[in-house]
Parts: structure tokens; C-alpha cells; sequence
């Protein structure tokens, strides 16, 4: 099911009760874009080391936005063997500048990059949905601002309407009184609360009219805003009444600013189930930066808060990474295709692994593929955790040592992979959450002298091995650059292709051989010791 902002709160009860039933939690996110146009040296690389990657991604997760989450909880309904799928699509929204002004929070621009923005077009993304119906959320630092202004009630009202629109409803008000008599009342036309946005709007929209006008006072009801003329006595009784609504206005205002963060403490809440995702460092990123704090400076501060918010995470994409070439499977780029592969005839574990069943209200994506959508993403990374799974669970106990197993069984294989999550390009190919991250396995690092090429660049270097291979290029000298790849049959070809190229000599890099603070401590010490060896020969006595 998608759920937008019209029906996130009338959810919230469905989904915790799901997520605490559930054996497991997978999610997928979409993103309005990846990484900033940042210039070469803050471009990631096969060269950073886990702490450089973080800080130079930290800097694009700041800058973009979510427009989409999932949540797929797979449970165990009774029915030994079978998986029963629930998925909710939720299309959110940053809270948008107007509210942010009205509720004294500094609100941050946030960027659509053109690529995300064109790829997310082709599968289908409706992006009209996002900004009118999207969920708004927040982290805890600005929670804790608006619930200061909410709670208090000392913020200071800034427009969320046009100023137009505002003088128009005050217009139309004011020549109502004119005519209207104690206790009559109007509806403001075109001021309803479709969403939890729209509450926001109709709440300041109430404040202004009750500083504007007097002799007026407002209530706010399924069908819009309520104007009714009274007494200034009874105005004043109405303020001070206990019966005001103002307290529950504050509740619901806060309830609906927080929107998906109300959902994400559900799931931090229910730190006993894994949290499932495929290649989900960008996830965990954005997680962190939009529900719970900004990415603190510190690479391990932030392995520290994601591990206490997420104390089991199982990265999809590592655990078949890992296996993919011991089975001689075929070669996969994305989640769909290794779904394909495990749901097919190269699998020897098809036909006995566990039924999965969609829920009810999610048939959706049993009869339809829909790529790039956050909850049928969701769906497949839940799908591929238990058929890779139960693939390990029969390499382990045989193919009839454990019939209809149990998801503890699952977890008890895939133990290994706990907390380890896939890193794309850098010096290692995943991150530990639990503890120290495991030494790079990258293929050895190359260096390239160049002879007779005035002016040469990383983008020359670059270019001229493209075409046999991808490699990272970082300058070491002037006149020698190093040259890193993932592949080790790449750094293979490189060494033989170029063995007796007249200009372009490649060696496998040795940090003493080449490293220039050990070149000058060995000159230091041949100076050191040819001076000895001089004044040795010269102090010594004439026969």
C-alpha cells in the first residue's frame, strides 16, 4: 500500500503493530540525488579510507532530500515454511520552508539532481505526489526547536500563504462582519485540512484572523475553518476557557511535523529485529542525518549512533557478493537481477525454500514488477534475504537436515554477515558497525612514471587506460601518478600490456622503495653515514 501524508496518521497503528510482529524490518529508500558535483578532490575513491569516504559523502547527504522510503515486514503467520509480506510505500517530504519559518526552525535548502530526478521519471516516480501529499519529518534537533515554540507558545507568526492570499481571507472576513450578527458564522472557502500540511496552513491562518479581528473566533473542523462572530467579553472567555483547543492544536501540530519520525522511533524501538536493506550505506546515511541527528564531523561517532539505533543490520548485498562466485551464479548489477537468480532454476534451493505470500492489501507487486519503487525494492531485498538464507542454511545442515525452518535458523547462518555493510568505491569493500573495519582486499596499488610527456595530467593518465581498464588515478609526483582498481585482473592486464612501454613504466608500488618520506630518510642516512665513514678514515692515526 502507499500511504501519503492523507493517511500516515490514521496508519500508525497498523504499521507499529506490523513492525512489532514482524521478524524482520527491510527498507529501501529513493533519494532526489546522490552525490554533489563535488570538485576531484572530494570525489570519492578507491584511494579513501572509510573515514575520508564517509566525510566526503556526508557532504552530499546533507545537501539532497528523500522522496521516497519503504518498509517491508515479513513475518511468520502460523504457517510453518511460509513468509506472509506487508509493504507500505511512504512518499515524503521535507517540511517546506513556510512551515519551517512559521514553527522559528532555519530551514535548509535541499537540492534535486537532475540525473536522480530523470531516473527516478523513467520507472515511474510521480513527483507531483511527493511535494503535494508528501510526509513531512525532521530529526531530533529540530523536533526539540518546535516543540520549544509549539509547547511554549512564544513563536512568532510568518506567514506559510502568500501575503495576497492572507489579505484576501481578511478582506472576505472583515465584509462579513459587516453584516453578520453575534454568533453567525462562516467557512473560509479554499482553507481545508486535507493533510497534516494543510494543518499547518489552517492553524496560521486562525492566528492571524484572531490577532486581526476581535470580535471573531475560529474552530477548526473536517470541513474547513469556522469564523464566528461574538462579543469581546465572550472572546475573552473563550481565550481563557480550559476548553480551548489551542492545547490540542499544539499536539496535533507537533504529531503532523514529525510525521515519518513518529515511524523511524517505532523501528529504533524494535531493536530486537534485523534491519534489512541492499547496498544500504546511503540509507543509513540518510536514516541518521533526517530522523536522528546531523552526521556528526566523526566517521566513528557516527558507526557508534547508527550501531545503538540498529544494533542487527544485514546488508542483502554483501551476503551475495560474498557467495555469488562460490555458487557460479551469472553475473548481477542490481537487486532485481539477483532476485531473478535466486527465484530461478540456477538456485538448487527454489523449490524448497520458503513460500513467500503477499498480504492482502499489498497484491500489487505479485502480478506487477515496478522497479525503483521504494516498497516493491523493499519487497525484493526481504525476498532475496530469505532465499540466500535458506541457500546457506541447506550448504550447512544438508538438503534434509532441517525442514520448515524457522527465521532464528536463518539468522544463525547469516551470522557472519551481521552488521557488515557494502561499501562502493573505496580502500574497503564494507564497513563494520560492530567493531573495527576489516583490512582493504583491493588489488595492490600500481605506479606509473611517465618520460617525455610535458603537462600530464590525472585526466590524461586516466584516458589513456580507459579503454583497457578503470582505474582510480591519484598524482604522486610530478612525473609519476598512482593507479588503483577493484579488479585484480585489471592491475594483471596493466603490468603486462605496458612491461616495455617507451614513456609509460608501471610496477607494483612499494612503500619503501617508493614512498618520498622513505627516499629521503635513506639519503639521509647514506649522507649520515658516507660523512662517518670519511671522518673515520681521517681521524685515523698514520703509521
Amino acid at each position: 500500500m502507499d500511504v501519503g501524508a492523507d493517511e500516515f496518521e490514521q496508519s500508525l497503528p497498523l504499521l507499529q503493530e506490523l513492525v512489532a510482529g514482524a521478524d524482520f524490518v527491510g527498507l529501501d529508500i529513493e533519494f532526489t540525488g546522490l552525490r554533489s558535483n563535488l570538485s576531484r578532490p572530494q570525489q570519492i575513491s578507491l584511494f579513501d579510507l572509510p573515514s575520508e569516504w564517509y566525510l566526503k559523502t556526508r557532504q552530499s547527504v546533507q545537501q539532497f532530500t528523500i522522496c521516497q522510503i519503504a518498509r517491508v515486514s515479513l513475518c511468520s503467520p502460523g504457517c510453518p515454511g511460509t513468509h506472509s509480506v506487508d509493504q507500505a510505500g511512504l512518499e515524503l517530504r521535507n517540511l517546506p520552508a513556510s512551515a519551517s519559518q512559521m514553527l522559528g526552525l532555519k530551514h535548509r535548502r535541499r537540492v534535486k539532481q537532475a540525473s536522480s530526478v530523470q531516473f527516478l521519471n523513467q520507472y515511474g516516480f510521480d513527483y507531483n505526489k511527493f511535494l503535494k501529499n508528501g510526509i513531512p519529518y525532521m530529526n531530533e534537533e529540530q523536533e526539540k526547536k518546535i516543540k520549544h515554540s509549539i509547547l511554549r507558545g512564544d513563536w512568532r507568526v510568518r506567514s506559510s500563504l502568500d501575503k495576497d492570499q492572507i489579505k484576501v481571507v481578511i478582506d472576505k472576513v472583515t465584509q462579513w462582519l459587516d453584516l453578520a450578527e453575534e454568533s453567525d458564522q462562516m467557512t473560509l472557502p479554499g482553507i481545508s485540512v486535507a493533510s497534516p500540511l494543510g494543518k499547518l496552513d489552517t492553524f496560521e491562518v486562525q492566528l492571524v484572523l484572531r490577532q486581526a479581528l476581535p470580535n471573531i473566533w475560529t474552530v477548526l473542523k473536517e470541513e474547513g475553518v469556522i469564523v464566528k462572530k461574538v462579543s469581546q467579553p465572550h472572546r475573552w472567555y473563550l481565550e481563557h476557557a480550559s476548553c480551548d483547543q489551542v492545547s490540542r492544536w499544539k499536539e496535533q501540530i507537533l504529531l503532523s511535523a514529525r510525521g515519518f519520525s513518529v515511524f523511524f522511533q517505532m523501528l529504533v524501538k524494535a531493536q530486537k529485529q534485523p534491519l534489512v536493506g541492499h547496498n544500504m550505506m546511503m540509507d543509513l546515511l540518510h536514516l541518521h542525518e533526517k530522523f536522528f541527528r546531523p552526521l556528526p564531523e566523526s566517521y566513528d561517532q557516527f558507526k557508534q549512533n547508527i550501531h545503538s539505533l540498529f544494533p542487527v543490520l544485514i546488508d542483502t548485498k554483501n551476503v551475495t557478493k560474498d557467495i555469488w562466485k562460490e555458487l557460479r551464479f551469472p553475473r548481477v548489477s542490481n537487486l532485481s537481477e539477483v532476485y531473478e537468480v535466486l527465484s530461478s532454476n540456477l538456485n538448487p534451493t527454489k523449490d524448497s525454500g520458503p513460500a513467500i505470500i503477499h498480504a492482502r492489501q499489498c497484491k500489487k507487486y505479485a502480478e506487477t514488477k515496478c522497479p525503483h519503487e521504494a516498497a516493491y525494492d523493499a519487497f525484493l531485498c526481504g525476498s532475496v534475504l530469505l532465499k540466500v538464507a535458506h541457500l546457506l542454511l541447506q550448504r550447512v545442515h544438508g538438503s534434509d537436515a532441517v525442514q520448515e525452518p524457522a527465521f532464528p535458523q536463518y539468522l544463525d547462518v547469516l551470522a557472519p554477515y551481521v552488521n557488515q555493510v557494502n561499501l562502493i568505491r573505496a580502500g574497503v569493500p564494507k564497513i563494520n558497525f560492530s567493531g573495527p573495519d576489516y583490512p582493504s582486499i583491493r588489488p595492490p596499488v600500481l605506479i606509473l612514471t611517465v618520460k617525455k610527456w610535458p603537462g600530464v595530467s590525472e585526466h590524461h593518465v586516466y584516458r589513456e587506460f580507459q579503454n583497457l581498464c578503470k582505474f582510480d588515478v591519484r598524482r604522486f609526483t610530478r612525473s609519476q601518478f598512482l593507479l588503483l582498481t577493484n579488479k585484480f585482473k585489471d592491475a594483471r592486464s596493466v603490468l603486462k600490456e605496458y612491461r616495455n612501454h617507451p614513456t609509460l613504466q608501471v610496477s607494483l608500488y612499494r612503500y619503501w622503495r617508493h614512498s618520498p618520506n622513505i627516499t629521503c630518510l635513506l639519503q639521509v642516512c647514506s649522507i649520515v653515514t658516507t660523512w662517518a665513514m670519511i671522518a673515520f678514515l681521517l681521524g685515523r692515526p698514520s703509521s
